[in-house]
């Protein structure tokens, strides 16, 4: 995908160090296939919202194949 956006449940989210930057990784599955594999994504802090918790329904930003933002999903989208 080169730009859009795509429904996820969130299953957890991790906070990473790596040389002193701070991450987050964010595991997640498709909302179409709850029940399937689990995917992670590796973002900053600032692009993820901060009240999610684990079995939120969130919208995952896409740009180049990467993710870029998770926010929640509030259905209007």
């Amino acid at each position: 995908m080169l730009k859009g956006t795509r429904p996820g449940i969130l299953r957890r989210i991790q906070p990473i160090s790596v040389h002193g930057q701070v991450s987050w990784d964010v595991f997640f599955n498709d909302a179409d296939d709850p029940d399937g594999q689990v995917l992670m994504a590796r973002v900053g802090p600032e692009a993820v919202d901060q009240t999610l918790e684990p079995g939120d329904r969130i919208l995952l930003e896409y740009l180049l194949g990467s993710v870029t933002q998770v926010t929640r999903d509030t259905g209007g989208a």
